[in-house]
């Protein structure tokens, strides 16, 4: 079973359409204990920062989510539910801390001539070709994005995989059993739906 974590705030609904088109036993989990029940969790998000991780706390999934990671079962972060992974975030002067799973915050495009948000299809260029969720996709390939912010990581070697734009940043990250994209596979059509086909083999 794959327990998508239903906090309140996320964008539940396509992503649970997508893992089912993906092949998933998906389940919309909003407790603790369905979370430690599941073979496998993904964290998706819209909006802000500390929403994510204030609504996440309320529901006890804050701690859930990283116990779950511990276990080594996959776990994927999609858009803000990456994001969330990281130490901190300078949106809208957040003072929520993350789940601090990787070292590093999440900053903000500077705004030298691109428009921000970044919303529609950019490449990927693969860092490490060798991470499941990419296996059968090539690296340029395009992925749907929606996103001001994009973290920064401390550690390089969890870069998966990177996009230009005005910058180049982190749009995908991976250590054992942790992936996250910060482009949105759920509305990623073809692409979109291979990795999560790839995520859902590996529960």
């Amino acid at each position: 079973m794959i327990a998508l974590l239903d906090y309140g705030a996320g964008n539940v609904r396509s992503v649970q359409k997508a893992l089912t088109a993906a092949g998933g036993e998906v389940r919309l989990v909003a407790s603790p204990e369905e979370v430690a029940r599941a073979d496998a969790v993904v964290l998706p998000g819209v909006g802000a920062f500390d929403d994510c991780v204030n609504a996440m706390q309320r529901q006890e999934l804050f701690g859930a989510a990283k116990d779950f990671i511990g276990t080594g079962k996959p776990f994927l972060g999609i858009c803000v539910g990456y994001q969330a992974l990281f130490e901190k975030s300078e949106e809208f002067n957040s003072c929520a801390a993350g789940l601090g799973v990787f070292g590093g915050s999440v900053v903000r495009f500077a705004e030298n001539g691109i428009k921000v948000p970044q919303i529609g299809w950019n490449e990927v260029e693969f860092e490490k070709p060798e991470c499941p969720i990419l296996k059968g996709i090539e690296s340029g390939s395009h992925f749907y994005f929606v996103h001001s912010y994009f973290p920064k990581p401390a550690d390089d070697s969890i870069v998966a995989t990177r996009t230009t734009y005005g910058e180049t940043f982190a749009s995908a990250v991976w250590r054992d059993n942790v992936f996250a994209t910060q482009f949105h596979p759920e509305k990623s059509q073809k692409l979109g739906l291979k990795l999560l086909q790839n995520f859902v083999g590996l529960a």
